[in-house]
């Protein structure tokens, strides 16, 4: 019997792979999302949920859904850079 072993993206390499497509990273979306009325003194705003967030990145990025949420996690402060 033969095991694979499926990789998987390190949090800092979606954060990678963002940046590539977009030429923007993290502090310039955090900036964006200020912007946007997402993000108030870098924190999530009242009442803004992931999928405002994700939608967003889809609609001007063209992110894909996981790609999206790993930036949501980052501005919830339940990821950082460097994980």
């Amino acid at each position: 019997m033969v095991l694979i072993k499926k990789k998987t993206m390190s949090f800092q390499a979606y954060l990678d792979t963002i940046k590539k497509k977009t030429g923007k990273g993290p502090d310039e979306f955090k900036k964006l999302a200020e912007k946007k009325g997402f993000l108030k003194k870098g924190s999530l705003a009242e009442g803004v949920k992931a999928g405002d967030i994700v939608q967003w990145l889809k609609d001007d990025f063209e992110l894909g859904h996981g790609h999206a949420m790993a930036l949501f996690a980052l501005f919830k402060g339940i990821k950082k850079e460097g994980d």
